[in-house]
């Protein structure tokens, strides 16, 4: 229990800049579930459940549409095929945390797998248990936004547009937060000059898997590179 408490104290203050993000876009998530004609079970066990913000938003509109299994399937493999990625990118670290694995693949969000690729875990804190840490406490920030949210949406009145802003916010200040701790900005550089072309290239609404295609192919070739300037450091 000591390696869970302390792997839980270690992670929390990673997730932070998460709990603002989640509990805002959470409680929007609930309102709009509300407003819709659902009972709050709806946002509490689908962010549970489904645990992918943007598509528990379409979700709502296919529950108000005609049964569609294609459809439903096609359009989640559309909006969460970065998580392909996501995956590639973390099969190392995940080796070795044995039963947790399949919880730490199914609850990787966007943020979670910030969080949990780019950390410095300190050599005393299980790593298993930290990527755990992490991933639990965010789902449990967006379920407890959701759920809020659908409970006291008919009771708000106030104007939630623009509170999708607050993800972006979130992602830069994890992006700020990287870009401090790391001496080398190789790889955010590339990262950003990549999107970029991309989203010039493809548009804004299709931008992404091409960046993401992008991103881990160059990566990919300057892993050596990354690799022997970070053993030189050590």
């Amino acid at each position: 229990m000591e390696k869970i408490k302390k792997a839980f104290i270690t992670a929390f203050p990673h997730t932070i800049p998460i709990f603002a993000g989640f509990w805002f876009l959470g409680l929007t998530y609930g309102i709009y579930m509300n407003v819709s004609g659902f009972s709050f079970w709806y946002p509490m066990v689908m962010s549970i459940t489904i645990f992918a913000g943007s598509m528990e938003f379409v979700t709502c509109n296919m529950l108000l549409g005609a049964f569609d299994p294609l459809q439903a399937f096609v359009m989640t493999l559309m909006i969460n095929a970065r998580h392909l990625f996501y995956g590639i990118s973390m099969l190392d670290k995940f080796k070795g945390t044995g039963w947790k694995k399949f919880y730490l693949i199914f609850g990787m969000c966007d943020e979670t797998f910030s969080i949990n690729y780019t950390a410095k875990i300190p050599e005393d804190v299980d790593r298993g248990w930290f990527m755990t840490a992490v991933t639990l406490l965010n789902q449990c920030y967006w379920f407890l936004g959701a759920t809020l949210g659908g409970i006291f949406g008919s009771f708000l009145t106030f104007n939630t547009e623009g509170l999708d802003f607050v993800m972006t916010a979130m992602f830069v200040v994890i992006f700020m937060e990287q870009w401090l701790k790391d001496k080398d900005h190789t790889s955010a550089l590339l990262g950003i000059a990549i999107s970029l072309l991309c989203l010039v290239a493809f548009g804004a609404d299709n931008f992404i898997i091409p960046s993401m295609l992008g991103i881990l192919g160059v990566l990919t070739l300057l892993r050596g590179k990354f690799e022997r300037e970070e053993a030189v450091q050590l």
